[in-house]
């Protein structure tokens, strides 16, 4: 297909029609839009790895909980398909709630023990609504390769249960998170900071910096780490901890001694705004 031809579907049956003229193999990347360079990373990844390449755009109701910001959350769908356009996406599929979900609507899938640890034990259902809109996409996608970025390491670790669980022939493929120079990741929700709260929010990056080195250095106490990077948060005045984790890379159980790969991870309030962010070492 002509790179200049972007596709833009909304329904299924656009969607089904759409999908049968596309090269193989196809590269899937699910995102809730309001693109940032890390989105398209994933996309240019993508490109390097696949025939075609896919862009899911859903802000998906299901993984808010009920204090959470869905209807906040930034949209800017113009910017999103001319910033995909510019890069020579083939097809771009824009669902909306009631396609996704449609009247009546009362199946999940539900990932367990993996699902009820940090983020799952922070934010209860937002994995299932992870897990089932992603199913969805699959399955209406049918990709060879689906591409999710570091920085949502535990919902990595969640999809790639459930695919494996499941049996989708589908290959996930994590990709480094992306930073801004002042080491902060990206996100759309760093939509919401003032100047000093984006400041303040580069807390995180140091705090994992900060455990890295010591375990660069030799340390292989868990909770040594641990006290590193709560020490770190607390010294920022404008951070409030909701939790931090030094874990098993594949199980999220956390350490008492670190062995192997491990996912350094947090969950830190900057103002109204929850950031996360994490480290794989080891």
């Amino acid at each position: 297909m002509p790179e200049s031809m972007m596709m833009i579907v909304s329904t299924l049956e656009e969607l089904r029609s759409a999908r049968l003229i596309l090269d193989e193999p196809v590269g899937l990347v699910p995102t809730m839009g309001y693109l940032h360079e890390g989105h398209l990373s994933l996309v240019q990844r993508a490109q390097e790895e696949c025939a075609s390449v896919v862009v899911s755009i859903f802000v998906n109701p299901t993984q808010f909980g009920p204090n959470e910001d869905l209807a906040a959350y930034p949209r800017d769908m113009e910017r999103d398909l001319r910033l995909l356009e510019s890069l020579g996406v083939n097809l771009v599929w824009t669902p909306t709630p009631e396609i996704m979900y449609p009247s009546g609507y009362q199946t999940w899938v539900q990932v367990e023990a993996l699902a009820e640890l940090l983020e799952g034990a922070m934010r209860p259902g937002h994995f299932r609504g992870v897990t089932t809109v992603v199913a969805k996409l699959f399955n209406g996608v049918r990709p060879a390769k689906a591409y999710f970025g570091q920085k949502d390491a535990q919902q990595v670790a969640v999809i790639r249960r459930m695919a494996r669980d499941l049996n989708f022939p589908i290959e996930i493929i994590v990709c480094p998170t992306v930073r801004e120079p002042d080491g902060l990741a990206m996100s759309s929700r760093n939509a919401y900071l003032d100047p000093e709260q984006h400041q303040a929010a580069t807390v995180l990056y140091r705090a994992l910096s900060t455990a890295k080195d010591a375990y660069e250095a030799g340390e292989r106490d868990a909770e040594k780490l641990r006290v590193l990077m709560r020490d770190t948060l607390a010294a920022e005045p404008l951070a409030e901890m909701q939790y931090v984790s030094c874990a098993d890379y594949d199980t999220l159980e956390e350490l008492e001694q670190i062995t192997g790969k491990t996912l350094l991870s947090m969950a830190v309030f900057v103002g109204k705004t929850r950031l996360i962010d994490n480290f794989v070492i080891g």
